[in-house]
């Protein structure tokens, strides 16, 4: 994968990159059964309140249903294409399987068309096949990793993303983050050989604001420029610099600090937290 910049033909054009797609299988179509209608929010619940702020718009798509428990054991599958998936970062694979059911998967760095990938704990450790950490070489980097077991891949799902399995021991697995943080994981779980593909997408200059807007991404606006009914920085006379520390429209911080519940189950898990650009090495509660 690579990245195309455009000529400056016109403002928005110049420093606009894309990418230039060349790891998708030309002609490539989308089974019917695989794809469903997605229903656009605006970023409202069910009572029609905005619930999450800057939404609205965009080009229309289909979601790809996606197979994030990759639980066909010992059933080979074959890579029919790499496709494109607008819901998310990275491609897609269509794999057909020997029994003749057809899965989307998330494709990782190096799996090609034509490849086989196997799932089950007797899958060899290549890209593309999924097994349960009890099974995966240790330092190995993985994706799409589970949680808890049979609930389908949780972390590592973005583009160019990828864990590594540090240690293990007995019923427990003890994985890097690409955040930094440390985490315990059970070794039945299962998570799926390399990292993500399409890693070159952090890259790509957007060049204008209406591609931000066919994203379905509308446009943010300054507390300081609104009215005080509307924003705590609103108002005064003249320019003001807001008056307190920022925060949000309803008045919480914005500058960060520990948003994590102090009882939250799942910290048991978590052996060191990842580090924060402002706050440094995060502390467990």
């Amino acid at each position: 994968m690579g990245i195309r910049t455009y000529n400056p033909t016109s403002p928005g054009r110049r420093n606009a990159s894309v990418s230039d797609f060349a790891e998708l299988s030309r002609g490539a179509t989308v089974p019917k059964h695989l794809k469903v209608r997605q229903k656009k929010t605006g970023g409202r619940n069910n009572q029609g309140k905005i619930t999450s702020r800057h939404r609205g718009g965009g080009h229309k798509q289909q979601y790809r249903l996606i197979d994030f428990r990759r639980n066909k054991d010992g059933i080979p599958g074959k890579v029919e294409s790499i496709q494109y998936d607008p819901n998310r970062t990275c491609r897609v694979a269509l794999v057909f399987y020997a029994d003749g059911e057809k899965r989307f998967i998330l494709s990782p760095e190096g799996l090609l068309v034509g490849a086989t990938v196997l799932s089950g704990p007797e899958s060899p450790p290549e890209v593309g096949n999924c097994l349960p950490f009890s099974a995966v070489p240790l330092g190995t980097q993985v994706h799409n990793i589970e949680l808890q077991q049979g609930r389908g891949g949780r972390l590592c799902r973005s583009a160019g993303s990828s864990a590594v399995l540090v240690a293990r021991e007995s019923l427990w697995a003890q994985i890097t983050l690409p955040s930094g943080e440390i985490r315990r994981v059970p070794s039945n779980c299962r998570a799926t050989i390399g990292a993500l593909g399409n890693a070159e997408h952090m890259n790509v200059v957007l060049g204008k604001a209406g591609r931000k807007r066919w994203m379905g991404i509308r446009p943010h606006v300054r507390g300081t420029a609104m009215n005080p009914i509307d924003h705590p920085h609103g108002g005064g006379e003249g320019r003001t610099k807001g008056g307190r520390h920022p925060v949000s429209p309803t008045g919480k911080s914005s500058k960060g600090g520990g948003t994590r519940k102090p009882r939250k189950p799942s910290s048991a898990f978590i052996l060191k937290r990842r580090k924060s650009r402002r706050y440094g090495q995060l502390k467990l509660r």
